[in-house]
């Protein structure tokens, strides 16, 4: 017997490769796009949105330095339709490779935004270096990040959107949103689909402008006061729509 039939007896039969599923690719990337659109612009413009401390968005969108918006994951349909609107600037976002991944981005370009590809599972630095790229190159485009990632744990602030700000030379904002009813998904960051006709809040925060360069410590601080404040923010803005979730803002044993 020769080397080569002895490794073929021993050596398993190749798996084969999963085959792909064109079908299906076409119905994520081609029909279900517009329909999600149509579907989430209808109830959209149902929506009726208040903004606590609006001047302070304002003047940031007056100014000469990139706004960096921080949200809890948990609340980005709220917050889609909010930053779409013209007069409220133009905005960056990231969005996963994932299926549906695909699927959001195409909705959000339709909405207007810029998206970068990526997260923290898959391409999260890439797509972070060109948001950063982005914004130093256009002083005038901002972004938004969600602080908890792609993944979680829920609530819990991770280190890329303090990255995104100092990099970028851009005011970090905290922006908090809340519905007055709502569906409760039961994915990892308890998604938030507001109903239509639903009463919608916004919150923005105070502005936290970083240094250019921090050590450990000092990231570390930084963001566990983002975390701080969002979620204090959400605690109070949801007593004021009276939305109430089984489930914390933090995941349980994760809060740091």
């Amino acid at each position: 017997m020769s080397n080569s039939d002895a490794l073929d007896a021993t050596t398993p039969a190749a798996v084969p490769a999963k085959r792909k599923k064109p079908v299906k690719q076409f119905v994520v990337r081609h029909i279900l796009p517009p329909i999600a659109r149509g579907v989430y612009g209808g109830m959209a413009r149902t929506w009726h949105y208040t903004t606590e401390n609006e001047p302070i968005l304002t003047d940031l969108l007056k100014g000469d330095k990139p706004i960096v918006g921080a949200f809890l994951h948990a609340r980005t349909f709220q917050l889609l339709y909010y930053f779409s609107r013209p007069h409220r600037g133009r905005w960056m976002l990231m969005c996963s490779k994932s299926s549906d991944g695909d699927l959001m981005t195409k909705v959000e370009r339709g909405l207007g935004y810029r998206v970068a590809r990526g997260s923290s599972g898959s391409g999260g630095a890439r797509a972070l270096a060109e948001m950063i790229k982005a914004q130093r190159e256009d002083r005038h485009l901002n972004s938004c990040l969600a602080v908890d990632g792609s993944r979680g744990p829920r609530g819990i602030a991770q280190l890329g959107i303090l990255t995104l700000a100092r990099k970028s030379s851009g005011v970090l904002l905290p922006v908090a949103a809340s519905a007055s009813k709502s569906w409760i998904l039961g994915s990892w960051d308890r998604t938030v689909i507001p109903k239509p006709g639903a009463q919608i809040r916004i919150l923005i925060g105070e502005p936290i402008e970083l240094p250019p360069k921090m050590d450990e410590q000092q990231a570390e601080s930084a963001r566990l006061e983002l975390q701080r404040r969002l979620i204090a923010m959400h605690i109070e803005l949801d007593a004021r729509t009276g939305f109430s979730d089984s489930a914390p803002l933090q995941a349980p044993g994760s809060a740091q």
